[in-house]
């Protein structure tokens, strides 16, 4: 379905001195730089997967979105989707694939939404009994009744959110490009977009890249993800592979008989913790020690802590993604082990 090899884009930069005699240099004799914002990235996508794509800002995974949809030309390297070239006969590409900005809208802010409908009807010329159809499943997926006939500007964030999700499967695309669908909304509209994701995704089987800066969307959406870091992929393969290989840190939780007690707990010294490796808090009644397993193994760790305090409880967890994440940016693992 989507196929990206080895996509590079790289952008002029002019280098201006400082001060008036630097803008009049920077206008008649510019003094240009080669920017590298996508640095060969490949990868594939088959149909019906919901991809996630990740990266700090400034990685390049906006840069890559933009020359997916069509809206950048690649320096060198190519992506088809859908056999097609993005940059090449875009009214007919444009009509296989939907996109979502999380921040910007494609709807018309002063019209009512069944209005702004039926005009993206005639745009993506939509035949009217498909059209019905298509309404039918958005309404029942997305629950846009309550706010149909509401002009877009009155509509909350979250009902603008899913409304913007129906307009880009209004005619029925391919592949759904979604950048932070879930940006700024509350924990329960968050779960209703997800799960109008999900039912997309599963009865139509729409190709899904989805990038965000919420990880609980990744986990709960994806099973694989695509990491840029620099315009460079860094990881690529299923999030169980990333934890199981990059996730040595581990969250020991107890509650203690009395707190006082956690002051004769001396894990960094007794294990050889590094500043970055080891975490204590506690709220008065609860400790939570994180730490990495690659230095104290959890069963090391759980027989020093019982036998140096009473505790009513105790439970381990395993690392969550935003942690093995943080430490990739941070270089803390090695990408190639």
């Amino acid at each position: 379905m989507i196929h990206v090899d080895n996509l590079r884009k790289e952008f002029k930069k002019v280098n201006k001195e400082p001060g008036l005699k630097g803008s009049f240099k920077a206008l008649f004799k510019p003094n240009y730089e080669i920017v590298t914002a996508v640095d060969g990235i490949s990868f594939d996508v088959p149909k019906g997967e919901i991809l996630g794509f990740i990266g700090p800002n400034g990685a390049g995974k906006s840069t890559v979105i933009k020359m997916l949809t069509g809206i950048l030309t690649p320096t060198s390297g190519q992506c088809i989707i859908n056999e097609q070239n993005p940059t090449q006969n875009r009214k007919k590409y444009v009509k296989e694939i939907g996109v979502v900005f999380g921040q910007r809208t494609q709807l018309w802010w002063d019209l009512p939404l069944r209005e702004t409908y039926a005009v993206l009807k005639e745009i993506y010329e939509v035949e009217e009994s498909e059209y019905k159809k298509r309404m039918e499943f958005l309404n029942e997926v997305l629950e846009l009744d309550d706010f149909i006939t509401s002009p877009v500007r009155t509509l909350s964030l979250g009902q603008r959110m899913r409304a913007d999700i129906a307009a880009s499967m209004l005619h029925n695309p391919k592949v759904l490009f979604l950048d932070e669908p879930t940006i700024g909304l509350d924990v329960v509209v968050k779960d209703n977009i997800r799960k109008a994701i999900e039912k997309i995704n599963a009865e139509e089987q729409t190709t899904v890249i989805l990038t965000t800066h919420d990880l609980a969307d990744i986990e709960l959406l994806s099973k694989r993800i695509v990491m840029i870091d620099k315009g460079n992929k860094v990881f690529d393969g299923k999030i169980a592979d990333l934890k199981s290989k990059y996730g040595q840190m581990r969250e020991l939780v107890f509650i203690l008989e009395n707190i006082r007690d956690l002051e004769t707990l001396e894990y960094k010294s007794h294990f050889n913790f590094k500043d970055d490796d080891l975490s204590v808090t506690n709220d008065g009644i609860s400790v939570k020690v994180r730490f990495n397993s690659s230095v104290a193994p959890v069963a090391d760790m759980l027989s020093y802590t019982l036998s140096k305090i009473s505790v009513k409880d105790i439970s381990v967890k395993d690392a969550d993604i935003e942690e093995i994440i943080r430490r990739l940016y941070k270089q803390e693992v090695d990408l190639n082990d």
